[in-house]
C-alpha cells in the first residue's frame, strides 16, 4: 500500500496514538473491521496528518475482549464504532452510545451482516439495543415523526422532532432504511466489476466514487495511470462538481421559496448535464473512470464550447442570489455550525470549509492531475447556511477555472488506460474530493485477487452525523432550509 502507512499496534497503544494525532492537528478519517479468515478479525483506523499526501493507518488484531472506545476523545469515531459493533460483531467498551445504528429497524440477528458465516468467535451484534429517544416532557411539548415516506421525490428517511410551538427541542434522524448492502456486494467481485458498483453507491457523485475506488485498486495493484487519463479524470470530476453545485443552489432556492432562482439553478444544472452527455454519452458521467485510467476519451471541444456559453449565465445567477434580500434573510444565521463542532464531529467538504476549516483533498492529498492543476480552496468562517452557499458558489468558479486550465494547457497525448494486474492478498486506499466532501475506499484482496473487503467512507455519512447539532434549539420554519444548505444524501448512509 503506497497511499497509507500502516502501523501495527496493540490495544493499549491506540489511545496514545489518537492523542498524538489530534495534538498535531491531524484527524481520524474512518475506522472499519475486516476478517483475514473467519476467526481473525482486524481493526483499521485511517487518519490524515498535516503536510502529508499519504494517509496514516493503524491496525489492531482483535481478540475476544472489547476494544476501548475512542469516541470520548474523538467524537467522529462514534458512528464508525457503532457500525463495526453491529455489522462486524466487535465490541467496544466505554462507548457513549452503545446502540444499533445501521440496523436499528431490523430484528436483532445472531451475527452481523459482515461477519463470516462460519466464524466461531463470539460477536456482539445480536446483543445491541435499538436506539432510544430521550425523555422529553412538558405540557406543550409535541412529538412529530416525519417519514420515512415523504412528499416529493425524496429518499426514504424518518425525522423525529420534539418541539414547542416552532422551537425544536430535540431532533433525531433515522436514515438507514434501504439496506442495499453495498459494501457486502463488493465481496468476491473482481477489481473491474467493483468499478460498476462504486458508481452506484451514490449516483450523483458517480465520478468521485469511481475515482476513489479506482485509486484504491491502483494502490493495491501498484498501477500507474497514464498522464492523459489523469488529466481527463480532473475534467470529469470538475464537470460533476459543477452540475451538483448548480442543483444545490436551485434546491436551496426551493426551500426559501425563491421560485425563479430555483428554476434558473435547475436549468443551469440541466445545461451542465447536457454538456456531460455530449462529451461522453452519459449525463451523470458514468462509465468514464475505470481502474487504470479512463474508458473513453472526452470530447474536449464540446466541453470548452458548452462551458464558455454557461459561464456568463452562471455568473449572473450567482450575483442575483447574493443580491436577493428575501433569499439571504432566510440563510443568514440559519443552521450555525462552529469550527470546533465541525472538526470534532467530522464534517467534510463545503460544510467544513463553511465553518472555517481549510481542507480539501484535491490540494492537501492530490490525486489524478491535481498536483499540476492545483485548485484554490474556498473557505468561509460564518458556519451558517449563507456561508455554505457562498462556498459552493466560489467552488463553481474554481471548477470552471480548473477545466479552463486543463483545456488551455492541452491534455497530454498517450494511452487512456493500463491494465491493473491484481496482487494476491494486497490492500489499497483511494480517495476523492466529491461535491459533498471526502469519499474514500479501502480495499482488501483475497488469494484470487478478488475483493475480500471494501470499506466506503461517504461524505454524507459524516455530514449527517454533524447535522443534528445545528437543528437542536432551532425552529421548524428554518429546518428545510438548514437541511438543504448541507447538501445531504440518504444513499450515502443507507448503503
Amino acid at each position: 500500500m503506497r497511499n497509507c502507512a500502516i502501523a501495527q499496534m496493540s490495544v493499549r497503544e491506540v489511545d496514545g496514538a489518537i492523542t498524538r494525532l489530534l495534538a498535531s492537528g491531524g484527524r481520524l478519517q474512518m475506522a472499519y473491521a475486516w476478517f483475514r479468515d473467519p476467526d481473525a478479525a482486524q481493526l483499521r483506523y485511517i487518519a490524515s496528518t498535516p503536510g502529508r499526501r499519504e494517509f496514516t493507518g493503524w491496525q489492531l488484531d482483535v481478540g475476544i475482549d472489547a476494544i476501548p472506545s475512542l469516541a470520548g476523545q474523538c467524537p467522529l469515531a462514534g458512528w464508525y464504532e457503532r457500525e463495526i459493533m453491529e455489522m462486524s460483531g466487535i465490541a467496544f467498551s466505554g462507548h457513549p452510545e452503545p446502540e444499533r445504528l445501521v440496523t436499528a429497524h431490523l430484528p436483532p440477528a445472531g451475527r452481523g451482516p459482515l461477519e463470516p458465516p462460519d466464524a466461531t468467535r463470539p460477536g456482539v451484534a445480536g446483543t445491541l439495543a435499538a436506539p432510544r429517544l430521550p425523555q422529553v416532557s412538558g405540557k406543550h411539548v409535541q412529538l412529530l415523526p416525519f417519514g420515512p415516506v415523504r412528499a416529493d421525490v425524496l429518499e426514504s428517511a424518518q425525522f423525529i422532532f420534539y418541539y414547542v410551538g416552532e422551537g425544536i427541542l430535540h431532533y433525531h434522524p433515522n436514515l438507514f432504511f434501504k439496506h442495499r448492502g453495498m459494501e457486502k456486494q463488493f465481496e468476491g467481485a473482481s477489481c473491474d466489476e467493483g468499478a460498476l458498483l462504486a458508481e452506484r453507491v451514490s449516483g450523483i457523485d458517480t465520478v468521485a466514487h469511481a475515482l476513489a475506488y479506482a485509486h484504491a485498486v491502483e494502490d493495491a495493484t501498484d498501477c500507474d495511470v497514464p498522464p492523459r487519463a489523469r488529466w481527463l479524470r480532473v475534467i470529469a470530476a470538475e464537470l460533476e462538481r459543477i452540475y451538483n453545485h448548480l442543483h444545490y443552489l436551485g434546491h436551496l432556492c426551493h426551500t426559501t421559496t425563491l421560485k425563479v432562482g430555483e428554476a434558473q439553478g435547475k436549468l443551469l444544472e440541466e445545461r451542465a448535464k447536457q454538456i456531460a452527455a455530449q462529451a461522453c454519452g452519459s449525463r451523470l458521467l458514468r462509465n468514464v473512470v475505470k481502474p487504470g485510467g479512463v474508458r473513453r476519451d472526452l470530447d474536449l471541444f464540446v466541453i470548452a464550447k458548452g462551458l464558455d456559453a454557461l459561464k456568463p449565465d452562471l455568473e449572473r445567477y450567482a450575483e442575483l442570489l447574493e443580491q436577493t434580500p428575501s433569499h439571504l434573510d432566510r440563510l443568514l444565521s440559519t443552521g450555525l455550525l462552529s469550527r470546533t463542532l465541525a472538526f470534532d464531529q467530522g464534517a467534510t467538504g463545503p460544510v467544513e470549509r463553511a465553518s472555517g476549516i481549510d481542507r480539501d483533498l484535491r490540494r492537501d492529498h492530490p490525486y489524478a492531475a491535481y498536483d499540476a492543476l492545483r485548485p484554490s480552496v474556498a473557505v468561509e468562517p460564518g458556519g451558517d447556511a449563507h456561508a455554505r452557499m457562498k462556498v459552493r458558489i466560489a467552488e463553481l468558479r474554481v471548477s470552471m477555472a480548473l477545466i479552463d486550465d486543463a483545456l488551455g494547457s492541452k491534455a497530454p497525448d498517450g494511452p487512456l488506460s493500463v491494465r491493473c494486474v491484481g496482487n494476491a492478498h494486497a490492500d489499497g486506499l483511494g480517495w476523492a474530493e466529491s461535491s459533498r466532501g471526502t469519499a474514500m475506499y479501502a480495499l482488501h484482496l483475497d488469494g484470487r485477487s478478488r475483493i475480500a473487503r471494501a470499506k466506503i467512507k461517504e461524505p454524507s455519512f459524516s455530514n449527517w452525523r454533524v447535522f443534528p447539532f445545528t437543528v437542536h434549539d432551532s425552529n421548524m420554519m428554518d429546518y428545510a432550509i438548514n437541511e438543504a444548505s448541507f447538501g445531504l444524501t440518504i444513499s450515502g448512509c443507507a448503503r
